[in-house]
């Protein structure tokens, strides 16, 4: 098994070792490298190079030490994985002072951020993984939007898995053109141009896009639309917990 054929043995031992990380330093002399530092490393190789590239042995050159050294601190490339995602993910996004959909929006614009800043966290969210303390914290803080809602804990987090989706699908599309729709229009311009009474609908969606500016713009809208849905469930709900019995 190559380092980045990693099993889901090695997730779920990955998630403990970031959860068994102490929040202080120990006692003792300073270690030379420290955890944070690593997943600096490895994320910058993976800014660059893209995700396949990072290697432990990439990781130990960029800082200057041997493979075999990195190991004293992370014992594998299943938790270099974990330790490069949370890190990437950073703190999550919360919004004070606004209603539920403004500070959902909010959160989920935030992860779409986060993961456009290094597209290649796409492949390690998707995977079968356990999250650690990073990414449990934006779960809390997406919850966190939804505590007046009246919403089943399973619906919340499956609007949560609706949202983060949709983000990670757009980023995946974003990550080889930051305009895909403008892209692909300009590749098929040519071909509707002189085809277009075989593909009418679609000649006419393309050119509509064009003249009101409505392309690469399926971020905001599928935002509007999932939650246009909740705030009728919601409306539904609230509706008929206040009808006579």
């Amino acid at each position: 098994m190559t380092e980045g054929e990693v099993d889901a043995a090695s997730r779920v031992e990955a998630a403990a070792f970031l959860w068994a990380q102490p929040s202080g330093r120990k006692p003792g002399p300073k270690p030379r490298y420290t955890l944070d530092g690593i997943a600096e490393a490895a994320i910058a190789i993976a800014d660059e190079s893209g995700l396949d590239e990072v290697t432990m042995q990439r990781v130990a050159e960029r800082l200057g030490t041997t493979k075999m050294a990195l190991y004293r601190y992370v014992p594998g490339r299943a938790e270099l994985d974990a330790i490069m995602l949370d890190t990437a993910l950073g703190a999550p996004v919360v919004a004070e002072g606004v209603q539920w959909r403004a500070a959902l929006t909010a959160w989920a614009a935030g992860v779409h951020t986060r993961a456009m800043t290094h597209p290649w966290v796409v492949e390690l969210v998707q995977r079968p993984h356990t999250p650690g303390p990073g990414e449990l914290a934006w779960f809390e803080a997406g919850l966190g939007t939804m505590v007046e809602l009246p919403l089943r804990g399973g619906e919340k987090l499956d609007l949560l898995t609706l949202l983060v989706g949709h983000v990670m699908s757009l980023v995946r599309q974003r990550d080889s053109s930051r305009a895909p729709e403008q892209q692909l229009a300009a590749s098929l311009a040519s071909i509707l141009a002189t085809r277009a009474e075989l593909y009418p609908r679609t000649a006419s969606a393309f050119a509509e896009a064009d003249d009101d500016g409505a392309r690469d713009d399926a971020l905001r809208f599928g935002f509007e639309r999932v939650l246009d849905g909740v705030a009728a469930l919601v409306a539904e709900r609230g509706a008929s917990s206040s009808s006579p019995s």
